[in-house]
């Protein structure tokens, strides 16, 4: 088969979110995202999205430039082609931008495998090599603007029976200290897991992480700054909860180093980190090879990449049983079908052809007129 690609659009979109996002870089009201449709010779139609850090219309344009080289390239030579546009686009003009070209590339090789598994009438998790397990497991991501309403988010989910349950911490030592031991005292005994975001120094993240060890901690992810990989081994080696590595590790190479110095005890990482679902399972083979497991870190995306990620997990045999999804924060969801809910923190998607997914065409218009109608210019 040598189906060409025929067009190639972007189109960003403005998501407004259900309650504000509180971090410890922030507080975010919506998630931007670059909407990528690549179409096929013969009308069949694959999509893809990308994160869009720093701002989602410059990286429309340069999406629009790559897209410019695709057209009329075969479907199936993407891998090829993507590291053609990087070569000449990025490195010939001095431009060695890794973590943002991972970004554009998850995008863009995310439509591709879309695309390549409904022309073949395949899921994308066997163009990856096969299904190793039937569903996935997802923590539950609490949210809320004060410990009060985290605490009772936390209620809930413990009352759905949910798992695992995922808190960012790192907001300020204040809220920390009073959340933490509010949310344990809702949940009991569920497993609980921290999230600090680079909010920390060594000495503080081993300060602040013997404090909360007594509520039961199973992990907590990113204490440090990703700019040091050093650091986080430090924390690692002294810290007496489990250390996980996120925006440490969003390339290849800063996974294996990761993992060679034993900087973390799990390595979270998703397609938009690492530049695609096949980067993804490269990415879990460093750390298989190192004994670790991965967790699959989404990012503030759609359900469109919650079942590409849905796919990568299919596939990877040394993956975590509490993985992360972010569509849910949004007020509207572009994808119709299928549903994405995990039930009681499962998901077993079924094997339809490409991703799987139908687009709710009205809410992406709706969210493309957002996006237009806001100051991002």
């Amino acid at each position: 088969m040598n189906m060409k690609i025929k067009a190639f659009h972007v189109t960003p979109l403005h998501l407004p979110l259900k309650t504000p996002y509180i971090w410890s870089q922030g507080v975010e009201h919506a998630f931007h995202v670059n909407l990528i449709r690549m179409e096929a010779e013969d009308g069949t139609v694959g999509y893809g999205e990308t994160t869009t850090a720093p701002d989602a219309t410059a990286q429309a344009r340069v999406l629009e430039k790559i897209g410019r080289r695709l057209i009329g390239t075969p479907v199936f030579d993407i891998a090829a082609n993507w590291a053609d546009a990087y070569r000449a686009l990025f490195l010939t003009f001095g431009g060695n931008m890794p973590r943002y070209g991972n970004q554009l590339q998850s995008g863009i090789e995310m439509a591709a495998l879309d695309l390549q598994g409904k022309l073949l009438g395949r899921p994308v998790w066997d163009l990856l090599g096969g299904q190793r397990r039937a569903d996935v497991g997802y923590f539950y991501f609490l949210q809320g603007e004060t410990p009060e309403e985290i605490a009772a988010d936390a209620a809930h989910a413990t009352a759905i029976n949910e798992p695992v349950i995922y808190l960012k911490v790192g907001v300020g030592a204040a809220h920390d200290r009073q959340v933490v031991p509010l949310v344990r005292q809702a949940i009991g005994d569920t497993r609980l897991r921290l999230d600090a975001n680079e909010a920390w120094d060594v000495s503080t993240a081993i300060r602040r992480i013997t404090e909360f060890a007594p509520y039961g901690i199973e992990y907590i992810e990113q204490p440090t700054t990703s700019r040091s990989i050093e650091a986080l081994r430090r924390v690692t080696e002294r810290s007496p909860v489990a250390i996980g590595a996120d925006q440490a590790v969003f390339t290849l190479d800063e996974v294996f180093r990761t993992c060679a110095t034993g900087a973390a005890d799990m390595i979270a990482v998703g397609p938009r980190e690492v530049g695609g679902l096949r980067a993804t399972l490269k990415a879990a083979a460093i750390a298989e090879g190192a004994g670790l497991n991965i967790c699959i870190h989404s990012s503030m995306t759609t359900g469109i990449t919650t079942c590409a990620e849905h796919h990568a997990a299919r596939a990877i045999p040394n993956l975590d049983d509490g993985n992360q999804i972010m569509w849910q924060l949004l007020r509207e969801d572009i994808v119709e079908s299928p549903g994405l809910t995990p039930v009681r923190g499962r998901l077993a998607l079924q094997g339809q052809p490409g991703l799987g997914f139908t687009l709710d065409d009205d809410a992406v218009a709706r969210a493309a007129e957002a996006f237009r109608r806001q100051d991002w210019h």
